[in-house]
């Protein structure tokens, strides 16, 4: 199964962009950097994704980037947000495409009454210690997670 994942995820992901890159001109994405009273952190993991990131997706036409963020909380992690989240940074990421960007917001201030269930989008989701991440967190998520945390530069790139 996971052989299969790895395989299809690029496929999946360039159609994705092929499609978008003709019904928008740029795609802009948000992410939410989310820490416990703990100093953890949560992540997921996708089903049709390789590795643990931080929650989030696309911002929609007539979206807010702050509307979206707090939609994808309560959608893959049933978080809601209570407070103001604070934003850290706007990177390109080109990996993906020419045309992809991606804020990133630190939010402290939420709720989650109940752990989220994993379904179709979401396979995995948990709460993790600074030096506790899982191995195969995406160097993006542990690159902003460093920033936020530890005072590493902030870098313009995803």
């Amino acid at each position: 199964m996971k052989r299969i994942r790895l395989a299809v995820e690029p496929l999946i992901r360039r159609t994705f962009h092929l499609y978008w890159r003709f019904a928008r001109g740029m795609t802009l994405g948000v992410r939410g950097l989310v820490i416990d009273n703990d100093q953890r952190i949560f992540l997921i993991t996708h089903t049709y994704a390789h590795g643990w990131q931080l929650p989030g997706g696309g911002v929609e036409p007539g979206e807010t980037a702050a509307e979206a963020l707090a939609r994808e909380l309560l959608e893959e992690g049933n978080i809601e947000i209570l407070g103001p989240p604070k934003f850290h940074g706007l990177f390109f990421n080109r990996r993906v495409s020419q045309r992809d960007h991606v804020a990133v917001f630190v939010v402290r201030s939420f709720r989650q009454q109940n752990a989220p269930k994993p379904n179709h989008e979401i396979a995995a989701h948990g709460f993790f210690a600074f030096d506790g991440l899982p191995q195969n967190t995406t160097p993006a998520t542990r690159a902003r997670i460093a920033e936020v945390l530890s005072g590493a530069p902030l870098s313009q790139w995803w």
